[in-house]
């Protein structure tokens, strides 16, 4: 399979934004990952009346690839229609953490401009599997 440009991965979560349900926020978030064998799958935040209940689009597109076998990401691409970037909170960066080296890629795009990050400078010192001991 092809490797998937980094533009096109920001086209594909740009169109998983669109199908954001968010009745309350009205804040379209998408993204698409891409696993380590160059699958894409996207996803779109999920509201819920109970707020936290709420699944973000990274989780979102996360899982689908989790749940298809594909447990290694290389990249995820974030876009939303703010006027800011849109950075992943804290419980997506850790769920990026399980599935992504540390050198994994986090994209994000707003209008245009594009900014590329290393998982570790978003998350630095994160709790992994290294850190629960088994004996």
């Amino acid at each position: 399979m092809d490797e998937i440009s980094d533009e096109q991965l920001i086209s594909m979560a740009k169109e998983a934004a669109k199908k954001a349900y968010v009745p309350y926020s009205h804040f379209h978030v998408g993204s698409a990952v891409l696993s380590e064998d160059n699958y894409v799958y996207t996803g779109c935040n999920i509201e819920n009346s109970s707020y936290g209940a709420t699944n973000c689009a990274e989780r979102t597109a996360i899982f689908k690839c989790v749940s298809d076998q594909k447990t290694r990401i290389k990249k995820i691409a974030i876009a939303s229609d703010s006027n800011e970037f849109t950075w992943p909170c804290g419980i997506c960066r850790q769920v990026m953490s399980e599935f992504m080296n540390s050198d994994g890629i986090i994209i994000l795009e707003n209008h245009g401009l594009i900014k590329k990050f290393k998982l570790d400078e978003l998350l630095p010192h994160s709790f992994g599997a290294c850190d629960i001991k088994t004996e």
